[in-house]
C-alpha cells in the first residue's frame, strides 16, 4: 500500500527548520567566462512558454576527495570558471526582453555567474530526510530574486555550504528558458566531472542553436491545443515575463501539501491492474503511467464537483529524436513539450486505472514532428502561451527520472537529489524515493502536490488505497 511520509517543518526527526543563524554566507562572486563571444541567442517559443527559475540541491556526505589541497567550495568554483564556462559560456550570459520583436533573447553579454561559499553551524544529520521537502532549505541556494531587474539577473547561481560534520550541499538556481531538465542534468553531470579531475567526456559538444525549433512562417496550427491557455486568460506559475523572478518559498495558508510514496510492490500492482485492461492493444504500462494514472483518478474524485467536467493531466515529452531533423546530441535548449491526458471526470473515476493509462497514452503518441510544429506555431500566435493548468487540472513533473541522483563530484554519490520545492498546488512532483526499494534507481517514487485541506482528506483516502 502506498504511504504518506511525514513532512512536517520542525525539529522531530524529519526536518530541521534551518535559521539565519545556522547559516553563514561570504560575499557572492561572480563569475566569468573565459571563452566569451558577445552574441544573441534566438529562443524558441518552447523556451520563451518556460522561462522561470529552476531550484535544485543536491546533500553529499563528504569525504573521499581526492584533490586534498582545496575544499568543495574552491574546486566548484575553480570548475565553474575555468572549465565549465567555456563550452557553457551562455550561462555567463542574461536574458533580454527584445520590444522589436516582442521576444525573450539570451544575451551572452558575460555579466557572469554568481558562487556563495556558506558554512553552516549544524551536521547534516540535524537536518533530518533530507529527502522530504523542506521550505527552509531555500538558505541553501542563492535565489535570483534577489535581484532588480531582467539584466541584472544571473541565469545560473552556485551555493557551496559545507556542514561540521565534513559533509556539504550544492544548490544550483538555472533558468528553465535556457535549460531543459535533461540539459541541466547533462551541465551538472560535466561539472561533477571536471571536479573529480576528469575533466569533460571525449567528443563532448553543446549544441545551442535552437532556430531548427523556429515557428513557420505563415504559422499553421494544425491541431487544437488544449494542453496552452493564454497569459490574458489565466493567471499560472508558467511565464516567461511575468515572473521571472521565483516567488518567496512559502507555503499557502489555503492548502495542505502532502508527500507520500510508492514502493516497487506498490507500482508493480498498478501497473499489472492497468495491463490487464491494456491486454487488447499489447501495450505494457510504465512506471510513469501506471504512478500518474492512478494519482490523476485520485485528484479527479477529490477536486471535481462535477463529474460531467473534462478532466485534464499534463506532462512533458521530450521530442529530441520525435522531431525531423532530430535534434543532436548535446542539444541543451527545451526539447520537451506539454502533453496532455483527457476523459470526463466520471468516466476517469468509473473505469479501472487501465483507462486512465490508456488516455495517457493517447496523448504520448499524439506526439509527432507535425504536432510538435503545430505547437510551435500556436505559441507564435498566441504570445504568453502557457500550460493550461486550472480548472482542477495539474502538472506533472518526473524529477526521479533525470540522472540528479547519480552525480559525483568526488565524495560519492549524493544522500539526495531534486528540486527545492514551493508549495505549488498547480504541479505534482514525482520525486526518487530510494528507501523504498526495488523501483527505478533503486527504490520507490514519492509524490509531491498540494491541495485545500477538505480535499486533500479525500484525495488521501483515495491515493493510498491501491
Amino acid at each position: 500500500m502506498a504511504k504518506e511520509m511525514d513532512n512536517n517543518n520542525n525539529n522531530n526527526g524529519y526536518t530541521y527548520s534551518i535559521t539565519d543563524q545556522d547559516i553563514s554566507k561570504q560575499d557572492p562572486v561572480v563569475l566569468f567566462s573565459p571563452n566569451h563571444t558577445f552574441e544573441t541567442i534566438f529562443l524558441s517559443n518552447i523556451d520563451q512558454a518556460v522561462s522561470f527559475p529552476v531550484e535544485t540541491l543536491f546533500f553529499f556526505r563528504g569525504g573521499g576527495r581526492n584533490d586534498d589541497d582545496d575544499d568543495i567550495a574552491a574546486t566548484v568554483r575553480r570548475a565553474v570558471e575555468e572549465d565549465l564556462l567555456v563550452p557553457y559560456y551562455f550561462m555567463a550570459g542574461r536574458l533580454q526582453f527584445n520590444e522589436e520583436s516582442s521576444r525573450l533573447e539570451l544575451v551572452c553579454n558575460n555579466a557572469g555567474a554568481v558562487f556563495v561559499e556558506a558554512t553552516s553551524r549544524l551536521a547534516m544529520e540535524e537536518l533530518g530526510d533530507v529527502s522530504l521537502p523542506n521550505p527552509c532549505f531555500r538558505r541553501l541556494i542563492h535565489r535570483p530574486g534577489l535581484y532588480k531587474s531582467l539584466a541584472d539577473t544571473p541565469l545560473m547561481t552556485i551555493q557551496v555550504t559545507k556542514f561540521v560534520c565534513g559533509g556539504y550541499s550544492i544548490g544550483f538556481v538555472t533558468n528553465h528558458g535556457t535549460l531543459d531538465g535533461k540539459s541541466a542534468g547533462q551541465m551538472f553531470e560535466s561539472l561533477a566531472s571536471i571536479c573529480r579531475g576528469e575533466g569533460l567526456k571525449p567528443n563532448f559538444a553543446v549544441h545551442n542553436d535552437r532556430t531548427s525549433l523556429r515557428a513557420r512562417t505563415p504559422p499553421r496550427i494544425q491541431y487544437p491545443h488544449h494542453e496552452y491557455v493564454t497569459l490574458r486568460d489565466f493567471s499560472s506559475s508558467f511565464t516567461a515575463l511575468q515572473h521571472l523572478h521565483p516567488s518567496p518559498l512559502i507555503f499557502s495558508k489555503n492548502y495542505v501539501h502532502k508527500l507520500f510514496s510508492f514502493s516497487y510492490n506498490d507500482i508493480s500492482t498498478l501497473k499489472e491492474k492497468a495491463n490487464i485492461y491494456g491486454r487488447a492493444t499489447n501495450t505494457k504500462t510504465t512506471s510513469f503511467e501506471a504512478v500518474v494514472a492512478h494519482v490523476w483518478r485520485s485528484r479527479t474524485r477529490a477536486v471535481f464537483a462535477d463529474f460531467d467536467q473534462p478532466s485534464t493531466v499534463l506532462f512533458a515529452v521530450d521530442v529530441r529524436s520525435l522531431v525531423t531533423p532530430a535534434l543532436p546530441e548535446g542539444f541543451v535548449g527545451n526539447a520537451v513539450i506539454t502533453a496532455f491526458a483527457t476523459a470526463r471526470a466520471g468516466d476517469l473515476v468509473a473505469e479501472p486505472v487501465g483507462y486512465a493509462v490508456g488516455k495517457m497514452k493517447e496523448g504520448r503518441e499524439r506526439v509527432t514532428d507535425d504536432y510538435v510544429r503545430s505547437v510551435i506555431d500556436w505559441l507564435e500566435v498566441h504570445r504568453g502561451g502557457v500550460p493550461a493548468t486550472r480548472g482542477g487540472n495539474f502538472y506533472v513533473s518526473a524529477w526521479w527520472k533525470l540522472p540528479f541522483n547519480e552525480l559525483d563530484f568526488g565524495s560519492g554519490k549524493p544522500v539526495h537529489g531534486g528540486p527545492v520545492v514551493s508549495g505549488n498546488d498547480e504541479f505534482v512532483l514525482l520525486l526518487a524515493d530510494r528507501r523504498r526499494g526495488g523501483g527505478g534507481g533503486g527504490g520507490g517514487v514519492s509524490v509531491w502536490l498540494g491541495l485545500e485541506e477538505e480535499k486533500m482528506d479525500k484525495f488521501m483516502g483515495y491515493v493510498l488505497d491501491l
